[in-house]
């Protein structure tokens, strides 16, 4: 047998550290997208269902770990977190919460144009454009954030007792 298959895969780089400028232009735009979705009128804890609706759909273990974290202190019930990626086959989302998470996910698959189509049709019967626009720009900086951390293989800490 080769060494090859006794082998640990090679680490990743950390991208986020490795180009620390990079990064920091990344956290400046989340800032400046959060600034925005609660000027617009959409409340921390919609914000945080986009961030954990996106990363569940990409598979990004550290994001939806610390947004997970991030929802319960915004207020968010466990509840509707453990259902949230089946959010259209309940009734526990209010129609805002609803409109932004289809305009999440649009937002994640941008190839399927029906999605789209459906999502801001949805969007414009409950959300004004400002919102329209702040939950898409919620939906493509957390896209971004969990490229980075899949990227990385950002490890998800062990919790301590918070």
């Amino acid at each position: 047998m080769s060494d090859r298959t006794h082998s640990s895969p090679p680490r990743r780089i950390f991208i986020d550290k490795q180009s620390p400028k990079a990064f920091h232009a990344l956290v400046q735009v989340s800032e400046a997208v959060r600034a925005t979705a609660s000027e617009a009128g959409l409340d921390r804890t919609t914000v945080e269902l986009i961030n954990l609706r996106v990363s569940q759909l990409n598979g990004c273990a550290y994001c939806l770990d610390v947004h997970t974290r991030a929802a319960l202190r915004a207020g968010e019930s466990p509840q509707r977190l453990g259902i949230l990626s089946a959010w259209r086959d309940t009734g526990l989302f209010t129609p805002s919460e609803r409109a932004a998470l289809a305009l999440a996910e649009a937002t994640t698959d941008p190839v399927n144009a029906a999605l789209q189509a459906s999502a801001y049709e949805a969007a414009r019967q409950v959300l004004s454009e400002d919102q329209i626009s702040a939950a898409i720009w919620v939906a493509v900086t957390i896209n971004a954030f969990n490229r980075v951390s899949v990227m990385s293989k950002h490890p998800v800490p062990p919790l301590h007792d918070e």
